[in-house]
């Protein structure tokens, strides 16, 4: 559960951190997987997909940290 207090009235400020902790927990991606039902081969396949991101994302990063 994502709480946040409000203080002095400052509503704004209080979304922003709202915004930002629902982000980092990865609400805002759930509530986006779960607007249609998702077949489990669909799932599978995004699931593998974001996968093969991920690591070439981190090759990428490792071969540009590394001077490659």
């Amino acid at each position: 559960m994502v709480s946040v207090s409000v203080r002095d009235n400052n509503v704004d400020q209080a979304l922003k951190v709202l915004k930002k902790k629902m982000q980092r927990e990865g609400i805002f991606r759930e509530m986006k997987l779960r607007r249609h039902y998702e077949k489990p081969s669909e799932k599978k396949a995004r699931e593998q997909s974001e996968s093969v991101r991920r690591a070439r994302k981190m090759d990428r990063k490792r071969r540009e940290r590394d001077g490659f």
